[in-house]
């Protein structure tokens, strides 16, 4: 009798190459950012080498790698607020956009009203506002899951009116002749024609909330990447300060790519122009 084992080889092995040649493909794609990178890392060591700059004030990338092996509890137990406030920010700010911009392209005087007060809160710099914000809430989690939702926000808003707006007059006018609702025009033909928009305003929201959070930290709290990029900055850790923002720009990458991911399974079709 063939064993299990023997069964299964076969079939797995198909699944081993296709992983492989996907990995594979992946780091041809990106194999010039990651040369880019390394150079630019090598670089920054020989500069540092060179002109002998102190670690207070430009640390080395080693000195930084150091850091990272220090200060990995530090790191670890700061990286879990920031996280929290990015991911609940990111959701709370798109779920109003989206749910703003449904209403706007039903209601023309919604709009009218509303839009230009989007417009005015985006105006005000969001260090401006983040103490106001603050004052008014404390210095818990929600004014940090609400300045990470402003800057996310706008841009959700915009691109969702429009992608609402990009639907087929012909389909919109077979809808009303099969005497469609508009609840099913929304999501039979409004909703998949926004997607792309959707998609291509949550992932500048994905970075944009890691920044939300760091600066809502940076104005009233004592845990989380900002905070720790504070004390840091005092007490001249420059190490530290730097594998912090390296932290904190990996999040940021990590959450674009999430979206990036589930934008490849969702969106079907791409507006006329677009790569």
């Amino acid at each position: 009798m063939v064993s299990s084992e023997a069964r299964s080889a076969p079939a797995s092995t198909p699944r081993k190459v296709a992983i492989l040649d996907a990995t594979i493909g992946t780091l041809s794609r990106n194999l010039p950012a990651i040369l880019a990178g390394l150079g630019l890392v090598v670089l920054w060591q020989v500069v540092i080498w060179i002109f002998k700059i102190p670690t207070f004030m430009a640390p080395s990338p080693a000195d930084v790698v150091l850091a990272f092996r220090d200060n990995a509890a530090t790191l670890w137990r700061n990286f879990l607020p920031t996280l929290l406030e990015a991911t609940l920010g990111f959701l709370f700010g798109n779920l109003v956009a989206i749910l703003l911009a449904v209403w706007f392209v039903h209601s023309t005087t919604a709009e009218k009203a509303f839009y230009p007060i989007a417009v005015f809160i985006k105006a005000i710099p969001i260090i401006a506002l983040a103490p106001i914000l603050v004052l008014i809430f404390g210095n818990g989690l929600a004014p940090k899951i609400i300045i990470a939702g402003l800057i996310c926000f706008f841009p959700t808003l915009v691109n969702m009116v429009q992608g609402l707006r990009a639907a087929s007059p012909a389909m919109l006018d077979l809808m009303r002749v099969l005497s469609a609702t508009n609840s099913e025009i929304l999501w039979k033909v409004r909703f998949p024609s926004s997607l792309p928009f959707l998609f291509a305003a949550l992932k500048i929201a994905a970075t944009s909330s890691v920044m939300g959070a760091i600066v809502a930290e940076w104005i009233g709290s004592s845990f989380g990447l900002g905070a720790l990029i504070i004390e840091a900055t005092y007490n001249f850790r420059s190490p530290l300060l730097y594998a912090t923002v390296v932290i904190a720009a990996l999040l940021a990458v990590v959450l674009f790519a999430l979206v990036s991911v589930v934008e490849a399974k969702v969106v079907r079709w791409k507006p006329a122009g677009s790569h």
